[in-house]
């Protein structure tokens, strides 16, 4: 990176910023996810590298400007590791990830002391996607002791948000739908939380399942020389339910074992 960015170096990489490089650096986390998601062990070291990239990058242009180098950044995160982990590397006694957490959230707390009007929340970034976003605050709110007693207290608050979206369409006003639809989504993120499901993850996953059934009536259709769009609901939902016990069929043929 240094040769790059220095004179004589690619003119491209001399001439982006810290700004530009934010978007490409989202972009290689989420492939950094979809690597993970894939399974692909080579996949994955070749993404984690071009994360490992842009922070690189950018560590370049944050010594270029005076303000930090590689080697602040890492030791910054060390000391940060070493000071919230008094179980590992002190003398605190943990029972479990959830004394973690909660010392977690008092470590950082005292780390804001000195910020007047700070927020357990202040860390989360804006840019989170909304399900993780929501996911995440439930988490910071949690640790503090502001939470369901458990998921069947937290499902029961989901009835409660279900209940008043369909009282809402019944109306048919549309003023307070999207606020109520909001809060069911919400709702599920907490929910998630006390299964210890991550949202994000779990909805990506479905996203995929659901993409790949739906190619697959796509692609039953054609194979009977028509489309989606011209089937009735009862022939849409015959392939609906042969893709399902195709990818069923499918999985079962991968697992150890088989043949």
């Amino acid at each position: 990176m240094d040769r790059l960015r220095e004179p004589g170096g690619c003119p491209w990489d001399r001439e982006q910023t810290l700004g530009s490089l934010a978007g490409y650096l989202l972009e290689e986390a989420y492939e950094v996810a979809d690597a993970v998601a894939s399974g692909d062990a080579d996949t994955l070291e070749e993404e984690l590298g071009d994360l490992l990239l842009q922070i690189v990058f950018m560590a370049r242009i944050g010594r270029e400007k005076g303000w930090f180098t590689i080697d602040d950044v890492c030791d910054g995160i060390s000391e940060k590791m070493i000071r919230r982990h008094p179980h590992v590397f002190g003398s605190v006694h943990v029972d479990g990830a959830d004394d973690v957490t909660r010392n977690w959230e008092d470590i950082k707390k005292t780390e804001r002391k000195n910020q007047p009007g700070a927020s357990a929340l202040d860390g989360i970034p804006n840019a989170l996607p909304a399900l993780l976003k929501a996911f995440r605050m439930t988490e910071k709110a949690a640790a503090l002791g502001f939470d369901w007693d458990g998921a069947s207290d937290a499902a029961g608050k989901l009835e409660e948000e279900t209940k008043e979206l369909k009282e809402e369409l019944e109306r048919g006003g549309n003023g307070r739908v999207r606020e109520e639809m909001g809060d069911v989504l919400f709702t599920m993120a907490n929910v998630a939380r006390h299964l210890g499901v991550e949202p994000e993850t779990a909805l990506q996953e479905a996203n995929r399942k659901f993409m790949s059934r739906f190619r697959t009536m796509e692609a039953g259709a054609r194979a009977s020389g028509t489309s989606l769009r011209d089937l009735d609901p009862h022939q849409q939902e015959a392939l609906w339910q042969r893709a399902k016990r195709e990818e069923t069929a499918g999985s079962a043929r991968l697992k150890p074992g088989r043949r």
